[in-house]
């Protein structure tokens, strides 16, 4: 079974807020079981080794473009062949905090025993989001 994983450098945030992409910076992928994620992880990617796993999620059989070109719909990527301290790490999306807000005001909406109060957000957060929505959706019964 395949995971799916979500992972944040302190370092690479710092250098993607000095080169104006923000401070909200995180690292998708798919790897073949937990083991293979942490084992990636814990590599690093764009020469930084403080790389630690925010949320994953067991899927069934996925590929990684897959679940990048479905995120890559609602966020950005940053591109790594233009900056060149990412050195081809792929996968790498700036995520625009309003969009994550508003993805959990709907979903405290539509539940009715929450209140619709201000909503701050943390990394587990902007996690859950990006999963949601880099994996497809299931199919509804008919």
């Amino acid at each position: 079974m395949a995971v799916v994983y979500v992972a944040r450098s302190a370092a690479l945030t710092k250098w993607a807020s000095d080169v104006g992409q923000g401070k909200h910076t995180f690292k998708l992928g798919v790897a073949a079981d937990q083991d293979a994620a942490k084992a990636a992880v814990e590599a690093g990617w764009a020469g930084e080794t403080d790389w630690r796993t925010v949320h994953s999620q067991d899927i069934a059989d996925i590929d990684e473009d897959s679940v990048l070109e479905r995120l890559m719909r609602k966020e950005k990527v940053i591109d790594p062949t233009y900056y060149p301290k990412l050195k081809g790490a792929t996968g790498v999306f700036r995520i625009t905090l309003t969009n994550v807000q508003n993805s959990l005001l709907v979903a405290k909406a539509m539940s009715a025993d929450e209140p619709l109060v201000d909503i701050k957000v943390k990394p587990k957060d902007i996690a859950d989001y990006m999963i949601r929505n880099a994996l497809p959706t299931a199919p509804s019964a008919s």
